[in-house]
């Protein structure tokens, strides 16, 4: 049994190939074994079928190649990642604390804030405000919308930012669905009209792509409903897997990525040309059920090419799964990011530095080092850059309501974000 080749030395969190070979007492190749690999100790390192290994921690690792009761051992040096490390500064805040908040949006100047649930002040989450940031150490309420819903989880911007779509959940009415919104003063948003064809279940998430708003319904369907016409949208497709949550869908090159709660992640063709779908004819490209399932929301990165996918599990924490997407028909999950409390929220990337913003509730916001080649457990190869509780108790911030972060936005160089408790606040990085 030989190791033929792989390295002597690797940095932490970086993935590197080792391959080997059997052969017989007569130097003949040995084909009909089963060759097996493995890490000594196992906290060290983690190593596939393949051969492909990440070392965890600085020290030595000894990559073993074995079958048959015979072995080859390879000592490595795990060295220390070295990578960005800092923290995070508060710049300013935008306190909202009688009504809960949800989700944000920032375009421009301007970032607008939604409401969520009913608030002991009496207040429900009915609620949309307009704040401007053109200072964004002074954040300023400008405007606001009142609608028929008990929550307005979600907000989104058509990337012109000329539109809005605000969505409905509890309305007394019941007919829920999504609100348009004219942001011809962005600071001062106006209502264009609602639509609830198919959406009387209740809206929970939005994106928009164009002239297409892919809404996820409450009744388990994604409904992509075309309002190149704002003053008379037209559904045009629905889709669903399975009758579990279509909790958050995001669009990008022509791809839905849906979150399918216990249906796993599903890839569609909504333009991309993979499978020849379109808005109005979604084709499914690709399914991954990531282990643990209750698949909440995507992050899609073409360059990595990976997913970023969160398992929102209240009864145990939550995780963040890495799909990889080289196979676009055979999505397959690499990695995970785990941290030792709550669960995860959203997500948002700086695709530039290779680092992902995560909201993690009560643990704040983390940043992570995604660059290189993703493998194992992240959360074991020193790539977390900074993270911060920002509304105490956490180093710094001896008071205040106590963090629950849902979403991060990095715009122009911050990271805006929204708390369930106390409404918008901006971080700046530094690291």
């Amino acid at each position: 049994m030989t190791i033929t080749a792989g390295p002597e030395q690797a940095r932490q969190g970086d993935v590197f190939v080792f391959s080997g070979e059997a052969r017989n007492p007569d130097g003949s190749e040995a084909t009909d074994v089963s060759l097996s690999w493995s890490v000594s100790p196992a906290t060290s390192g983690f190593i596939m079928a393949d051969g492909r290994f990440v070392g965890y921690a600085p020290g030595t690792a000894r990559v073993i190649l074995s079958a048959d009761g015979v072995s080859d051992t390879l000592e490595v040096q795990v060295q220390a990642r070295a990578g960005p490390k800092g923290g995070f500064d508060i710049v300013g805040r935008g306190e909202v604390t009688t009504r809960f908040t949800s989700d944000l949006w920032v375009q421009g100047d301007v970032a607008y804030t939604a409401t969520w649930g009913q608030h002991p002040s009496g207040r429900s989450g009915n609620a949309l405000f307009a704040w401007d940031v053109s200072d964004p150490s002074a954040p300023v309420m400008t405007g606001s919308v009142t609608v028929d819903a008990v929550t307005v989880n979600d907000i989104k911007v058509r990337g012109d930012g000329t539109l809005a779509v605000i969505t409905h959940e509890g309305s007394v009415d019941t007919l829920n669905g999504i609100t348009l919104l004219d942001l011809t003063d962005p600071r001062a948003p106006t209502v264009i009209g609602r639509f609830t064809e198919s959406l009387e279940a209740g809206v929970h998430n939005v994106w928009i792509d164009g002239d297409h708003v892919y809404a996820c319904s409450d009744d388990a369907n994604l409904r992509i409903i075309d309002i190149s016409d704002p003053l008379a949208p037209v559904l045009v497709a629905s889709f669903s897997a399975a009758p579990t949550p279509v909790h958050d869908v995001l669009v990008r090159d022509g791809l839905a990525f849906v979150s399918h709660w216990d249906a796993g992640l599903v890839i569609l063709d909504v333009g991309n040309g993979a499978a020849g779908g379109s808005p109005d004819n979604p084709i499914v490209v690709g399914r991954v059920f990531t282990e643990g399932g209750q698949t909440h929301n995507a992050w899609y990165w073409p360059d990595g090419p990976y997913v970023f996918v969160g398992e929102e599990d209240f009864q145990t924490p939550g995780i963040m799964h890495v799909v990889d997407l080289s196979d676009l028909e055979n999505p397959v999950e690499v990695a995970t990011f785990r941290v030792p409390a709550t669960t995860p929220h959203n997500f948002w990337m700086d695709e530039e530095r290779e680092i992902l913003y995560l909201a993690w509730y009560t643990e704040g916001v983390f940043a992570l080092d995604v660059s290189g080649e993703l493998l194992g457990e992240l959360d074991r190869q020193d790539r977390l850059v900074a993270s911060v509780r920002y509304d105490g108790p956490s180093p710094g911030v001896t008071s205040g309501i106590g963090t629950s972060t849902w979403a991060p936005q990095l715009y122009e160089g911050n990271v805006y974000i929204s708390d369930l408790h106390s409404g918008l606040w901006v971080l700046r990085p530094d690291f």
